[in-house]
């Protein structure tokens, strides 16, 4: 980087005014953006803001880091790396001071990165395995609770991994030959498309697990109604005899038979039984009255 300010002046000047315009407005900006300009030579330069770390519960509280990338140089504001739990810094230094330039040892760090957010997705994937052993065993409000806290932290899980992919997606558009082909490019690339399969499974999984909610809602919600249905027509017999016997009238003959209050109990059990009887050949009770079995969706 000296030996290219010394022969190119000129060059040095104009990404200089560059960087300056950039650090006027870098603190203003407190979300993802990624933008690619060309100096007045044709050197091409990318500047932009990553959102690296997100509270899932407090959406205010995530770190930002600003970024200034060119082929020779890059400078970074606000990146912590003591929040970063997989980092090694003497190692990364160590690597960086290998790498050939700017980009490579800009896309050294996001492969970095990418693997401490990859450390964070694999706990993200036991909760979720969890949660899907959980339905089977015990399942309710409590369930689909946990289910949507799990979509809304996917939701943000891909919240911070896209801009991760359009930021690999703009080094690529601005091509820089020194990096095109490089192994730790082939890495990140890597890492960034696996971290992504992995969400979008995820997803998929989330996505069935609410679609099986709604298929177990709707069918205890029908079994309910069903339940109803039948315990209201099978002690119709009781309700209409009930109400007859019960009004006021003065001329009533049935209450002057000397057995008329077990011919009513007699009537009322028959009636209520034939109903029953003519329900069940019918299949109309199905299952209502055997018990459901732990640990079953259904039965």
């Amino acid at each position: 980087m000296k030996q290219t300010e010394i022969d190119n002046p000129q060059l040095q000047m104009e990404e200089d005014e560059s960087i300056d315009s950039w650090l006027k407005d870098v603190d203003k900006n407190n979300k993802n953006c990624i933008r690619v300009d060309y100096l007045k030579n044709g050197e091409k330069a990318m500047k932009g803001s990553l959102i690296y770390k997100q509270n899932f519960e407090v959406e205010e509280d995530f770190k930002i880091f600003h970024f200034y990338l060119t082929s020779a140089r890059l400078i970074t504001i606000n990146l912590d790396f003591h929040i970063l739990k997989q980092f090694n810094l003497e190692t990364f230094h160590k690597r960086i001071e290998l790498t050939e330039n700017a980009v490579d040892g800009f896309l050294l760090f996001l492969g970095d990165l990418m693997n401490e957010m990859l450390v964070e997705i694999d706990q993200f994937e036991e909760a979720l395995k969890q949660l899907i052993w959980s339905i089977r065993i015990r399942n309710g409000t409590g369930i689909l609770e946990r289910v949507f806290k799990c979509r809304h932290e996917l939701f943000i899980w891909k919240n911070l991994f896209i801009p991760i992919n359009e930021l690999k997606m703009a080094i690529d558009e601005m091509n820089f030959q020194d990096s095109k082909k490089g192994e730790i490019l082939t890495c990140t690339c890597k890492r960034i498309e696996r971290a992504m399969v992995l969400l979008d499974g995820y997803e998929r999984e989330i996505d069935s697990i609410i679609n099986l909610e709604e298929v177990i809602s709707s069918h205890r919600g029908n079994e309910i109604m069903k339940t109803l249905t039948v315990i209201t027509t099978i002690f119709t017999p009781i309700m209409a005899l009930g109400a007859l016997w019960g009004m006021n009238f003065k001329h009533m003959p049935e209450l002057e038979w000397k057995f008329g209050y077990i011919l009513s109990i007699i009537l009322i059990i028959t009636s209520t039984l034939l109903l029953y009887a003519y329900l069940k050949v019918k299949g109309w009770t199905g299952d209502l009255l055997k018990g459901k079995k732990k640990g079953s969706f259904f039965k």
